[in-house]
């Protein structure tokens, strides 16, 4: 068993990517927004019972995911900048232990803002079916964090990233299967 993190920008194509591969492997497909799109139902996005709820469900899953020995990919944005968001993902992947490996996507800003309209996104994830704010969200996210890694940097999120094998996919002019197919290959020589 193995627990494959993709990491990357709003609207790079994690979830998307995400399902290709587990159409093709034994991974099964745990996207950021299974949880984020349930508890909007009742809470608000930020709020404490949002954030305590989001993580423990998150937790759960991952704790329940290795104890079967279940495959599991799982998407999610980081801040490369943040001490706690890194110590929430080095918490999160415990369960695996070494078993971890990581793969980074990024695709320029243009590529993502189309990205953010695509059927599929918005079928997924009705939190972002207002596209005007949707679109503003990610390019505020875009100009307050840093999302993707930088080799030689020295922050919390390089610091985690180095802990397991990872691979960093510019996926601007890929499918989805195609990238699918790049991950999965990786996978077979990382072993």
């Amino acid at each position: 068993m193995r627990l494959l993190i993709v990491l990357g920008p709003p609207a790079v194509g994690k979830m998307t990517v995400g399902r290709a591969v587990a159409e093709r492997s034994s991974y099964r497909l745990f996207h950021n927004h299974h949880t984020i799109e349930m508890l909007l139902d009742v809470f608000d996005h930020g709020t404490p019972p949002f954030t305590t709820l989001n993580s423990e469900f998150r937790r759960r899953v991952v704790e329940e995911a290795a104890a079967s020995g279940t495959d599991l990919l799982f998407t999610f944005v980081i801040d490369m900048d943040g001490e706690s968001e890194a110590a929430w993902l080095r918490d999160f992947a415990a369960p695996y232990g070494d078993r971890v490996a990581v793969v980074e996507l990024v695709a320029d800003l243009d590529t993502r803002l189309v990205r953010n309209r695509t059927e599929h996104r918005l079928a997924e994830k009705r939190s972002k079916r207002n596209l005007e704010w949707s679109d503003a969200n990610v390019r505020e996210l875009e100009a307050g964090y840093r999302m993707t890694s930088e080799p030689g940097r020295d922050a919390p999120g390089e610091r985690l990233l180095a802990r397991w094998p990872h691979l960093v996919i510019d996926n601007t002019d890929l499918s989805a299967d195609e990238t699918a197919e790049r991950i999965l290959a990786w996978l077979v020589t990382d072993q």
